[in-house]
């Protein structure tokens, strides 16, 4: 990924903030005080109200100075989608496969504005993640805070603003810690928590445990951001995480001790790693437009991955362990098959700018896929992704995240005003 400076995310927050719509309420804020206080006013919005003609969002556009439809064709127009290679986006207009709009898998249930999703980096959009389908974790400034839908609750489960220091002892730990953590990157699944930082941190917390279990850093290069965290099960039942980072490596933990276990490099920025349910096969995407399909034990190149145009920042298994799938900065999310990686099956297109984040549910049946910002695009996997549901609103998005149980999809929205976390619920017969 871009190395990261302090006017990178104002290239997504200045240039494409809702927050620009003039209201012609015209409110104004003297502090952040101030602000906070009016946005708590700002009510959530339920199913119920939804129904009944409410914005999703709670945008009160019978209010501002321009309608719905014509802010959407100004964004369709004029949001800027970062790209490495000039033009990748327009290049790979003559590949995608065009989809059928219209399907209706998740159903919008709930959007709330007590709990304020955040971005750090702009090409790093992973930090939202469900552990059922009343709970979920973001990354809220420097707090990770936990959400109930069930109760309409947030709480915080940690804080990086301070210091942060292990109370367990494992070789190799910082007993240390660190000091104002700036979170890149998170995972968590069941009770495992795991935020990486933009100097290389690793930080370890299990959800029913007090405290902190295990701080590293993986590497003390200066290019050492922490792009992405995955924690995965490997067929034994043994759970490890792995970690992508920007020195080009990619490192395997086990999580009962949490060792190191494997490193591998590679010759350029990882920007995502996957591993294969069957835990053979990694998928290695970054700063190259080829990605790489390794064997997970030795890090040896089973084949290259060739097609997208630009960088890529997302991957994901399907279940079923024959199909992949790779999000780009050339605006697509290519869908490959392990048994002729030659070309991919499909190329699916977004509206505005790169795939930043993808997601199957559980059992095979979806896959999710998140543009920067405005659009998650909900696929039928099931039936060769003909079929989408098209989910549309406004804010840069900082994660996605199914359910376990494939009943809740959660999308974070990062944005001035109108900042949020959306629930929508599984469309059942």
């Amino acid at each position: 990924m871009s190395q990261y400076h302090g006017d990178k995310m104002e290239y997504a927050a200045d240039d494409n903030e809702i927050a620009e719509v003039e209201n012609d309420d015209d409110y104004e804020y003297d502090d952040d005080h101030e602000y906070d206080r009016q946005v708590n006013r700002l009510a959530d919005t339920t199913a119920a109200e939804a129904k009944r003609g409410k914005d999703i969002q709670g945008i009160p556009w019978d209010r501002l100075s321009i309608s719905r439809e014509k802010y959407r064709q100004t964004r369709l127009e004029q949001y800027k989608n970062y790209e490495n290679i000039p033009q990748s986006g327009e290049m790979s207009e003559k590949e995608y496969k065009a989809t059928g709009k219209g399907g209706k898998y998740y159903d919008f249930w709930q959007n709330t504005r007590s709990v304020k999703s955040t971005i750090l980096h702009f090409q790093l959009r992973n930090l939202v993640w469900s552990t059922s389908k009343h709970d979920v974790y973001l990354v809220s400034n420097y707090s990770i805070v936990h959400w109930s839908s069930l109760n309409c609750k947030g709480s915080e489960v940690l804080n990086v603003s301070g210091h942060v220091a292990p109370c367990e002892q494992h070789p190799g730990s910082l007993s240390e810690g660190f000091t104002q953590t700036q979170i890149s990157t998170l995972a968590v699944r069941d009770n495992l928590l795991i935020a990486g930082g933009f100097q290389g941190e690793l930080i370890c917390k299990y959800l029913d445990r007090p405290g902190v279990s295990f701080c590293s850093r993986a590497t003390y290069e200066v290019n050492a951001i922490t792009n992405a965290v995955e924690i995965c099960e490997h067929p034994s039942g043994a759970v490890h995480f792995i970690a992508s980072n920007n020195d080009s490596g990619v490192r395997d933990f086990d999580t009962e001790r949490f060792q190191l276990s494997k490193h591998f490099c590679f010759p350029w920025p990882v920007n995502h790693t996957s591993l294969s349910p069957d835990g053979k096969q990694l998928v290695i995407v970054g700063d190259n437009p080829e990605g790489i399909l390794v064997d997970s034990q030795t890090g040896k190149t089973i084949t290259p991955i060739r097609g997208h145009l630009d960088y890529s920042f997302a991957s994901a298994w399907h279940p079923d362990g024959r199909i992949f799938a790779t999000g780009n900065q050339d605006k697509t999310c290519r869908v490959w098959d392990v048994r002729n990686l030659s070309k991919s099956v499909a190329v699916l297109k977004g509206n505005l700018g790169a795939i930043h984040s993808i997601r199957f549910t559980s059992d095979g049946q979806f896959m999710a896929m998140a543009e920067p910002a405005d659009f998650v695009h909900v696929y039928d996997a099931k039936h060769g992704f003909e079929k989408e549901q098209e989910i549309d609103f406004f804010g840069e998005i900082s994660g996605v995240s199914f359910s376990p149980d494939t009943e809740s999809l959660f999308i974070g929205i990062w944005d001035r005003m109108y900042g949020s976390l959306m629930q929508f619920n599984r469309c059942r017969d």
